[in-house]
């Protein structure tokens, strides 16, 4: 009976382990401006890198002097290829911080998700400076609710975002 069950037992390889990577200050550019980026050897799937408006409110923060790692984008990277990115909206604020994250459709459902947020969550801790890590997802992505309540974060209020779109507000407190 073991050697049968053995047999029919399926092998999953393990998931490769992701890196984030600060997306530097010419590709940045690039993005705000719709033109191709130039990331290497990388490969950047499709819908992985983030809208130009991200990269815009990037620009606009290191502009008003927001540490780069508080604001620009990290690249979400596994096997030499750009899963998505994921962020700090800015630099913490009364010890708390905001978070923000997107992966590429065809990666979706596989853990990407939650093991950058789990990251943010580990860089903000570290830093010193945060106390509070928040995400604002609209209610409809349930996919983003489940990351961040697998992660601890606890669901608030319902509060009207600051372009007017009704998100959840969900909150996770950092041990200190």
């Amino acid at each position: 009976m073991k050697q049968l069950c053995e047999e029919n037992m399926m092998q999953f390889p393990k998931p490769e382990p992701l890196t984030l990577i600060l997306l530097d200050l010419p590709n940045l550019t690039r993005l705000s401006s719709c033109e191709a980026v130039d990331l290497g050897d990388l490969r950047v799937l499709d819908d992985a890198l983030p809208p130009p408006r991200i990269a815009e409110h990037a620009l606009s923060q290191l502009k008003i002097g927001t540490p780069a790692e508080w604001c620009v984008p990290f690249l979400i990277v596994s096997d030499n290829a750009v899963l998505g990115t994921c962020r700090f909206r800015a630099s913490p604020a009364d010890g708390c911080v905001e978070i923000g994250y997107e992966v590429a459709a065809s990666q979706r459902g596989r853990g990407i998700a939650t093991q950058a947020v789990r990251q943010l969550i580990h860089i903000a801790a570290s830093s010193g400076q945060v106390k509070q890590v928040v995400a604002h997802i609209v209610p409809e992505n349930l996919a983003s609710s489940k990351v961040v309540s697998r992660l601890g974060f606890l669901r608030r209020d319902t509060p009207i975002d600051h372009d007017g779109t009704t998100v959840v507000l969900w909150t996770l407190s950092i041990a200190t």
